[in-house]
């Protein structure tokens, strides 16, 4: 859905997003298309949900494991008292659902870690973190680096709040900043140290307002740019961040990092898919690489020679022929297109980018390949 259309009653329901010069139809419709994972449905996650659904964000991942308790709704106005007990996922998929019926919510009940934050968070456009678990922030930033996917960061304390972007390539990254993860008990989460309900919505909020910058390419993201707050003053001030080159998450020898889009890196060569389809009937030589996950490929691939996941390129180029025509290839086209520009880089004459990845294979080639 990268060229969605707006119907009337999305014309109508977004009529003051449209007034805004900025945005338009135009960042209507990109904001349509986009795909956002939100891991955590608490304090800030809920604020965050209630925007990004309200705005119109096409496809709306929210990935939490936790149940609603009665302590969570002097914060968390996701829910009302009658979810008390119910998995946060299917409360606010019901709420989401209720505010507005345009937006796709794929409702996961898991803990982000690293053995799974990959597969969980492959396939979006941004991350927006409303967690309060150490181990799960790290494991965020830690994929969003390997993907190459934009994490905005919040956190809360007390009367005290944090916002950032993090983006491999473009800024630092979480580890570029705090870069050993500290025991979950050093530090008190909400239950112990208390939060001021509004304080989430502060920076929840704040939150949803970086996703839709980035969304929409408009104004100056929180890059390199810590935003703290302080509630008792209503007082903000920011912190240069830079990133570290020797961060090893982000700084590694070897690692893909994340450059710009393939529609403003010239490096990278593109083929549309109608021309793939007439390339492969024609029986060409091509050398067709999937760089998706596992869980991705076991929804949906194409007739292809090879699978290398992302993360796993720089180790595993003696697969590949670089004297052969390559066509890698991933959900949208965004992962592919680091790898594309990564092989050239490399020494790979002939590699082409499969623009819109395969979804645009679904959409205006083979139905019978599922979405997802």
């Amino acid at each position: 859905m990268r060229n969605p259309t707006l119907g009337p009653a999305e014309l109508a329901r977004y009529g003051r997003h449209l007034a805004v010069p900025e945005i338009g139809e135009n960042g209507q419709r990109r904001l349509k298309a986009a795909s956002v994972a939100v891991v955590g449905a608490g304090g800030l996650g809920s604020p965050a949900l209630l925007y990004l659904a309200a705005a119109g964000v096409g496809r709306i991942r929210l990935i939490d494991d936790d149940r609603v308790a009665i302590s969570n709704l002097q914060r968390q106005v996701l829910f009302g008292s009658d979810d008390v007990g119910r998995e946060k996922v299917l409360a606010a998929k019901d709420r989401l659902a209720a505010l507005n019926p345009h937006v796709v919510v794929d409702a996961i009940a898991a803990r982000v870690d690293p053995a799974n934050s990959g597969d969980l968070l492959a396939g979006h456009d941004i991350v927006l973190d409303g967690t309060d678990n150490l181990a799960a922030r790290y494991a965020i930033n830690d994929a969003c680096v390997r993907l190459g996917i934009p994490y905005v960061f919040g956190s809360v304390f007390r009367f005290e709040g944090q916002v950032s972007v993090f983006w491999a390539g473009r800024g630092p990254c979480y580890r570029c900043l705090h870069p050993d993860e500290p025991s979950q008990g050093d530090l008190p989460d909400c239950a112990t140290a208390g939060v001021l309900g509004v304080l989430p919505g502060l920076v929840g909020s704040l939150q949803a307002l970086e996703a839709m910058k980035l969304v929409l390419a408009v104004g100056d993201p929180l890059l390199g740019r810590l935003l703290l707050l302080d509630g008792r003053t209503l007082a903000f001030r920011e912190i240069a961040l830079r990133a570290d080159p020797q961060c090893r998450t982000c700084g590694s020898p070897g690692e893909i990092r994340s450059p710009a889009p393939p529609s403003r890196d010239s490096a990278v060569e593109e083929i549309s898919v109608e021309e793939l389809r007439l390339r492969l009937d024609r029986d060409e030589p091509l050398a067709l690489v999937d760089v998706r996950t596992r869980r991705e490929r076991a929804w949906a691939r194409l007739p292809d020679h090879a699978w290398i996941p992302v993360d796993e390129i720089p180790r595993r180029l003696a697969e590949l022929d670089p004297q052969r025509v390559t066509v890698v290839y991933c959900h949208h086209g965004g992962r592919s297109a680091r790898v594309a520009h990564f092989l050239r880089e490399r020494g790979f004459p002939s590699v082409l980018n499969l623009h819109g990845g395969i979804d645009a294979w679904s959409l205006r080639v083979d139905p019978s390949v599922p979405r997802y």
